[in-house]
């Protein structure tokens, strides 16, 4: 009951695909052909040219881009302080009513 049975292997009933025909093929004698001309490849794609402009756009938007983040993360890190000074004040408001309490008995 608690053995792990282990399935066994079903046998190949046959074979999976037809075997492929092999046909012969005709052999050519290197016949010498004149080498081609060399073409002259035209780039994939064409060149970026910054112009002062686009230059000055793309530093504003990195520009623009690195204060984005940096408000971000501030108010990140802010919000987390706050939150931990909130939790130490409610720990020490917790802790006196705590001992004050144990005082009157």
């Amino acid at each position: 009951m608690f053995r792990p049975k282990v399935p066994t292997m079903p046998t190949p009933t046959g074979l999976g695909t037809p075997p492929a025909v092999v046909e012969p093929t005709a052999v050519s004698l290197n016949v010498a052909t004149p080498p081609a001309a060399p073409a002259i490849a035209a780039p994939s794609r064409p060149t970026v040219q910054l112009t002062p402009g686009t230059a000055l756009a793309l530093v504003g938007g990195g520009t623009a881009v690195v204060l984005v983040l940096g408000v971000v993360l501030v108010s990140l890190l802010l919000a987390v302080a706050i939150t931990g000074v909130s939790v130490a004040v409610c720990a020490v408001v917790l802790r006196s009513l705590l001992a004050s309490e144990a005082k009157r008995r």
